[in-house]
Parts: structure tokens; C-alpha cells; sequence
């Protein structure tokens, strides 16, 4: 199975990105957890992105705040899919951030979870890899059904 890499432009953001970290290992998927900055590390983000393909990744989750320029930055290389992760910051609640991540050009895309929805992050990742792992699949149909399970069995 290919694997997923979760990337944050900041340490900072590491309890944000918790979430997807542990979605992925409940699902049994590799992954890589790294800091790369849009801005203080360019090169190191392009050649990141560039390699990724050949490194046995099939999607890319990219948290940012702020400015939040990593996920385009990455999808500019790669044609791997690319989530963007918004994260909130003190400046606007986050929506400088989401703003920033889903307003890309034309031919660049990437796709926007919530602000600071790094467990959706997670399980789109998943759902993308599950095109091709039907074990994945099937992981990912418990997993509804583990939701409507629990609403279903809410009791009031």
C-alpha cells in the first residue's frame, strides 16, 4: 500500500495534526510525519514534493497556518493528491489559513478539509488509497457503519 506523508510547516502544529496521525495508524497506513517549511525551507518542500511518487507516497496532507502555503507549494511539484489542512491561528480563527489553501489557480489543485479538521484529513487520505486496497475498503465501510452505529444507538 502507498503510503501518506503528513506535513506541517511548524512543530507548532503538531498537536493540531494528532488526529491524522492516529486515524492512519487505526487504519493500518504507513506514513511519515514531517516539518517543512513553504517559506523557511522552499527547496527542501519542492524536492520533497518532487521525490514523493518514487518514495512510495500516494497523498500528501499539508498543515499550515497563517499564510498556509505548504499544500500549494507541494502541489506545484507533484501531481500526488494534496490535502490541504488549515490551521487555526490567533490572527483570523483560522480562515486566513483556509482562505490561503483553498483558493488556488487553475491546474494547481488541492483539496480543503475543515480548520484544524485533521481527522477528515486523514480518513479522505485513506478514502483516495482505498481506490486501490480493497482491505483498506473495507476498514474505511466499518468505519461508517461504526458512526451510524453510534448515532443510531444515541439515546436521549
Amino acid at each position: 500500500m502507498l503510503k501518506v506523508a503528513v506535513i506541517m510547516g511548524s512543530k507548532s502544529d503538531l498537536e493540531t495534526v494528532k488526529p491524522a496521525i492516529d486515524a492512519l495508524q487505526r487504519f493500518g497506513i504507513q506514513h511519515s510525519v514531517r516539518v517543512i517549511s513553504a517559506h523557511r525551507t522552499p527547496d527542501l518542500a519542492a524536492q520533497f514534493a518532487r521525490n514523493a511518487k518514487a518514495d512510495g507516497y500516494g497523498v500528501l496532507i499539508c498543515a499550515a497556518g497563517k499564510a498556509a502555503h505548504l499544500a500549494g507549494v507541494m502541489a506545484a511539484y507533484t501531481t500526488l493528491p494534496v490535502i490541504g489542512l488549515p490551521i487555526k491561528s490567533s490572527l483570523m480563527d483560522g480562515l486566513d489559513s483556509l482562505l490561503s489553501i483553498v483558493q488556488m489557480p487553475t491546474g494547481v489543485p488541492v483539496a480543503t478539509v475543515a480548520v484544524n479538521g485533521s481527522e477528515n484529513a486523514a480518513i479522505l487520505a485513506a478514502q483516495i488509497l482505498a481506490l486501490s486496497e480493497p482491505t483498506l475498503a473495507d476498514k474505511l465501510d466499518a468505519h461508517k457503519k461504526a458512526l451510524a452505529d453510534a448515532i443510531v444507538n444515541t439515546e436521549l
